[in-house]
């Protein structure tokens, strides 16, 4: 940014930290060019071929969690939380692509593995992963990636984590912070599974981070810019 000609700041809130660091000149909030990306991947996706997971019959809830911070007890605190859902409710299930973290694997598998209605996995292809979010009920992660994608279908996101950077989905209410302790993280699930105006109005919120238009606004910006320098 110290060196740029062209900002392009994917919301207020981004060209509002540029401003307040001192830059001021050509910043423009254009929505992130990743939604553009994902939504032209999404046209052609591929469900995961997972034995025994019925996309249709149950919700299924879909799970990333491999942040650093979470390791160890909130980690442990976590997977408690899935397997009482699991046991406690048979019209949901839990699909969870585990990362390759050994440390992540271990606590996911010692906890979980026993569970009929939590399918532990291999990490999924991008597409994969997409197709995912496209057909599942909500989004629980630790990723900050997922913040911004998931809300684009129309998902709401459970973010398990006390704070996140991605401060613009706590505000449009695409996400919520819920945290990793697991009366907590029962709870919010709970709520979205059986309060539909409270899901309904997490899934319709507007994705802050973009719109799938913003390659066209800053190729426009970047025409506009060229023909003034001429």
């Amino acid at each position: 940014s110290q060196l740029a000609d062209l900002h392009f700041a994917p919301t207020k809130l981004a060209k509002d930290n540029l401003n307040k660091s001192g830059i001021t000149k050509n910043v423009f909030v254009t929505g992130n060019t990743v939604i553009d990306a994902l939504l032209k991947i999404a046209v052609n996706i591929n469900l995961p071929d997972i034995r025994n997971l019925d996309w249709d019959k149950n919700k299924v809830i879909l799970v990333t969690v491999h942040r650093r911070e979470n390791w160890g007890k909130n980690l442990e605190d976590i997977s408690l939380a899935i397997d009482k859902l699991a046991k406690d409710r048979d019209d949901i299930c839990f699909l969870i692509p585990m990362h390759k973290n050994k440390i992540v694997r271990e606590t996911l598998t010692s906890k979980l593995s026993d569970q009929k209605n939590i399918f532990l996995t291999e990490p999924l292809n991008y597409d994969q992963l997409i197709g995912s979010i496209k057909k599942c009920y909500l989004v629980m992660t630790d990723s900050g990636g997922l913040q911004e994608e998931v809300p684009t279908f129309g998902k709401p996101v459970l973010v398990l984590r006390e704070n996140t950077e991605r401060e613009e989905a706590i505000e449009a209410g695409t996400a919520k912070l819920i945290g990793s302790k697991t009366n907590k993280i029962i709870n919010e699930v709970l709520l979205l599974l059986e309060n539909k105006s409270i899901y309904n109005r997490m899934a319709k919120s507007i994705n802050p981070f973009g719109d799938g238009k913003s390659s066209g606004r800053i190729l426009l910006h970047c025409l506009e810019y060229l023909e003034k320098a001429k």
